[in-house]
């Protein structure tokens, strides 16, 4: 694996000129056009200007990288090769994704505006990194022979479903796909994926690396285009065996439904959060859970489905962990994400700016004051920038306690009892994330074990690495979790081979 680079704002500006954006779909190995003809503009958030004018694929463009997949599928050209070559094949995959780690990064930064510090320095290496540890398994892990009556031998082995459809949502386009495709094209199945429309450019970079990595035509497709044309067309689609979706609970559900109408096709679903974080009073390095806390919300602007966005502090700690926080973002500069030293860019879109800004002004209609914050900023830059935010005085009962807000807004909630911080921290319809931050190891373990969420880090935000099963609880998660050998599973049928011997003559 490469070193870590981060090119400064003079590099990255010199090379977007040059940078190798693939624009039309990626079907059966080879670039090309949408059926219809149409394209749709990819925008610099940053800057509020064109990027790439890309396709658009429909219901049609399913139809053919699905039929393409299905073969690949059929013939075996993937899932009967030799278990070590399909691992050699994705290594080699990874490796030019490692290769190609700083133009990939510059397409994220200037497609989504996440700051090239963590593209550069996190994203596309932890994608790579990803894809390789899936890699590794391939050959590491076994069937098993049931305890079967004499006379019987009874083998219980894994097969690939066959052709897995994945939606993939804008936060982290490469790595979010890379947590579908990894344990997915591991266990033998093909693909055919389609990114979110506002970042769909380095996922189709990296479909080209794969081919050029000796992945066979047809293993893996990228179809951009709108969910309500392509992503319905592979939610339906009668030869999709399971579908794979990271983004809102309301679109989680619509697939739920595809698949009860038609061919009851496995659904995955990693789903939204209003993941609490809570301070207990006996904590003594606020400076620590602070910087936490804003490693929580603010990381990728607040767009991220497990962001700690509820943070449950006891009355006796609240004055001083506020102004810790407020302390704490003196380490949080916003700006251009193309410059190293911006930990926040702009939000996704224009529309996305207005959703927040419009949970600031309800917070402050319902009662919730506003410490820091919550206002459009960089306006000169035709970007969609918003400062971190801090909403001071909220009640759990109001909308920006309720509601997943996707932006850089933490809601501070005080609480008396140790009963009540976890009342209010699993008084909520979701259950991806949580965080205890406390000085008693006997208060961590018995909250840790009461509070409903898939994940939960003690005296640190923690979404684990990619040993652990990553997904949530109740609206957060349904059937499956990414990241770790658990993923495998999913992406994989369970077979029952019995075999009777013949007595012994």
């Amino acid at each position: 694996m490469t070193d870590t680079h981060i090119p400064d704002r003079d590099a990255s500006l010199a090379a977007i000129a040059s940078l190798p954006l693939r624009t039309r779909l990626f079907i059966d190995g080879a670039f090309r056009d949408a059926k219809g003809g149409r394209r749709f503009t990819s925008e610099n958030p940053a800057t509020g200007q064109p990027i790439a004018e890309v396709a658009e694929g429909g219901p049609e463009d399913v139809d053919l990288a699905v039929a393409a997949a299905r073969r690949a599928a059929d013939d075996g050209r993937w899932s009967r090769l030799n278990p070590g070559d399909r691992k050699t094949l994705l290594i080699a995959w990874a490796e030019r994704i490692d290769a190609h780690r700083e133009e990939l990064a510059l397409i994220e930064t200037i497609d989504s505006g996440k700051p090239i510090a963590d593209t550069a320095g996190f994203d596309i290496a932890e994608t790579a990194r990803c894809i390789r540890w899936h890699a590794e398994a391939i050959d590491k892990l076994y069937g098993q022979v049931a305890p079967a009556p004499e006379g019987v031998v009874a083998t219980i082995t894994r097969e690939p479903m066959g052709v897995v459809g994945a939606v993939i949502p804008w936060n982290y386009p490469a790595l979010m796909a890379a947590w579908k495709m990894g344990p997915a094209l591991a266990t033998g199945n093909t693909m055919v994926i389609k990114p979110a429309s506002y970042t769909a450019l380095s996922l189709l970079r990296i479909a080209e690396l794969a081919t050029e990595a000796g992945v066979p035509d047809g293993v893996l497709n990228v179809v951009p285009g709108p969910g309500g044309s392509v992503g319905e067309a592979l939610g339906r689609h009668p030869d999709v065996d399971c579908l794979a979706f990271t983004g809102s609970t309301d679109v989680g559900r619509r697939f739920l439904h595809y698949s009860a109408d038609g061919n009851l096709k496995r659904v995955l679903l990693e789903l939204g959060g209003k993941s609490p974080q809570i301070v207990f009073p006996d904590v003594t390095d606020l400076a620590s859970v602070a910087a936490n806390a804003a490693i929580a919300i603010f990381m990728n602007m607040g767009e991220n489905c497990s962001a700690g966005s509820r943070l449950i502090v006891h009355r006796s700690k609240r004055a001083a962990l506020l102004e810790a926080l407020v302390a704490e973002l003196a380490n949080w500069p916003v700006g251009d994400p193309l410059d190293p030293s911006s930990r926040l860019g702009p939000l996704i879109s224009r529309s996305q700016m207005d959703t927040v800004l419009d949970y600031v002004e309800s917070g402050m209609g319902e009662g919730a004051r506003v410490v820091t914050g919550g206002e459009q900023i960089l306006r000169e830059t035709g970007g969609y920038f918003v400062g971190p935010t801090i909403l001071d005085g909220v009640r759990n009962d109001m909308r920006v306690a309720r509601e997943e807000i996707f932006g850089p807004v933490l809601s501070v909630i005080e609480f008396d009892t140790e009963e009540e911080a976890v009342r209010i921290a699993n008084d909520t319809p979701y259950g991806l994330g949580a965080s205890v931050y406390t000085d008693d190891l006997h208060v961590a373990h018995r909250v840790a074990r009461e509070l409903r969420a898939g994940v939960v880090g003690v005296n640190a935000y923690a979404e684990g690495d990619q040993t652990t099963p990553f997904g949530g609880y109740k609206l957060s998660g349904f059937g499956g979790h990414d990241k770790s050998v658990h993923a495998h599973d999913q992406y994989t049928e369970t077979k029952t081979t019995w075999i009777t011997l013949r007595p012994r003559p």
